[in-house]
């Protein structure tokens, strides 16, 4: 517990530093789309409730409730405005090294390794505080920090979940009375039902966020009917469901009796002008894009990226290959199925937009989670194969913590360096969000 608490604390100290270096400076100007979010935040002040929004282009709301109580604790300024996006990049990083100790304690592809568990974890969270592509959205004020947050919380809780409703082992059972079985069994069902309530609640949180969230839902729901017991799946996924429904149910009205804008603006399916054929290449065109996106060519929009720049640096890009490559030979692993399902889903929503709206790093946002998982399968995979002897292993790894840490700093140099002198044309706006507002103000006044 020593330990988890001091590598949590490395893990704070990290993320906090990379995300808040020199924050409201790169970038320094804000986008359109920012001023659109706080007109929107604005429009929410002082009134019930609402799910939906059809400001900025149409949005669900609960992230903007964020960013209002952001603005009423610090005032209206930049810095109000970008702080939910970057309290959420840094807690990410926390939750994320949790779910990954709970998994990597679990993966052995050798019978004989000398790796401890301790290590695949810290360095893993390290890398994803790192990436560029992951700490460049925690920096201003869009919302995929926090569809982040809510989908990894969920995924915590369905590992607490499955934990706590596995059989208990034959080892155990001969240990303990009747009078013992049967509490430990209650005490093990209750919690049960409180993390599958709260994977739910959180899985619902996350349909009423930004779009990608809205399919996440079907992640946690596809194990409890692989994963339950005949007893325990119809229970388990009915609870879930409700649970789900109940937290999105606001929405989920509004859209029986509206319709969502940005959905569809984005989706060529809802295209009536597009045959099935145009459709289909469209699907292989957005196939292609994605894939290449990692390791070759990434997204062209500088707000997102440096332009056409991969998303991972060759180090992690490589590890990730490798990573995917074990993953996919080893489907049989539970953690290994969830990650490459949740990988595809994250990249779902992205296949299905117009080809020239891709590669797209922010509709992909989460895929970075189950990318980082498969650079470590990678690590695991490369390690524990080597039983010669823990003196060569021990140079293996150092090699491998010196490697990454030059990665990472190759990151953020490209960040810092030049991916900041982008930003001075893909941010439009100089000055404070207030002051841009009453400027729009008093144009939109003169104009009448």
């Amino acid at each position: 517990m020593k330990r988890i608490i001091i590598e949590l604390t490395i893990l704070l100290m990290v993320s906090s530093f990379v995300i808040f270096f020199q924050f409201n400076q790169v970038p320094k100007k804000l986008s359109w789309d920012e001023v659109e979010f706080t007109r929107l935040t604005l429009s929410l002040d002082n009134k019930p409730y609402t799910p939906y929004s059809r400001l900025a282009t149409g949005h669900s709301t609960l992230y903007f409730y964020l960013i209002l109580a952001s603005f009423k604790t610090f005032g209206m300024t930049n810095f109000a405005l970008r702080f939910p996006s970057a309290l959420f990049g840094v807690t990410n990083v926390l939750i994320f090294y949790l779910i990954s100790r709970i998994a990597f304690s679990k993966i052995t592809y050798f019978p004989k390794n000398f790796l401890r568990i301790t290590l695949i974890p810290f360095l893993l969270s390290l890398i994803l505080a790192s990436s560029r592509w992951y700490f460049n959205f925690a920096r201003f004020s869009f919302e995929a920090t926090f569809l982040m947050f809510l989908e990894l919380t969920s995924i915590y809780f369905l590992f607490k979940f499955f934990t706590v409703s596995n059989v208990i082992p034959n080892l155990f059972r001969d240990l303990l009375s009747k009078n013992q079985m049967l509490k430990l069994v209650q005490h093990d069902k209750k919690h049960s039902i409180i993390y599958l309530i709260l994977s739910g609640i959180f899985s619902g949180l996350a349909l009423l966020s930004y779009y990608p969230g809205r399919i996440f839902f079907l992640l946690p729901l596809v194990f409890f009917f692989f994963y339950s017991s005949k007893k325990l799946v119809k229970k388990s996924s009915i609870i879930f469901l409700l649970t789900v429904s109940l937290v999105a149910s606001p929405l989920l009205i509004y859209l029986t009796s509206h319709k969502d804008l940005r959905i569809k603006e984005q989706l060529f399916l809802t295209d009536r002008e597009l045959n099935f054929q145009q459709k289909l290449s469209y699907f292989g065109n957005n196939i292609a894009k994605l894939t290449l996106m990692f390791n070759l060519e990434g997204d062209l929009n500088g707000r997102h990226n440096y332009p056409g720049k991969p998303i991972f640096n060759p180090v992690v890009g490589a590890f990730f290959l490798l990573g995917f490559l074990v993953t996919v030979l080893h489907l049989k692993n539970f953690y290994n199925q969830l990650f490459f399902i949740y990988f595809i889903l994250s990249l779902t929503p992205a296949l299905f937009t117009y080809p020239m709206e891709n590669p797209n790093s922010l509709r992909t946002y989460t895929a970075i989670v189950p990318s980082i998982y498969f650079v470590g399968n990678g690590l695991t995979y490369l390690l524990q194969s080597e039983q010669k002897s823990k003196i060569l292993l021990f140079g293996a790894i150092i090699f491998l913590l010196v490697l990454f840490a030059l990665s990472s700093l190759y990151d953020l140099r490209t960040y810092f360096l030049y991916q900041r002198l982008v930003f001075n044309k893909s941010f439009e706006l100089n000055g404070t969000i207030q002051r841009i507002l009453n400027l729009k103000l008093w144009e939109k006044t003169q104009s009448l």
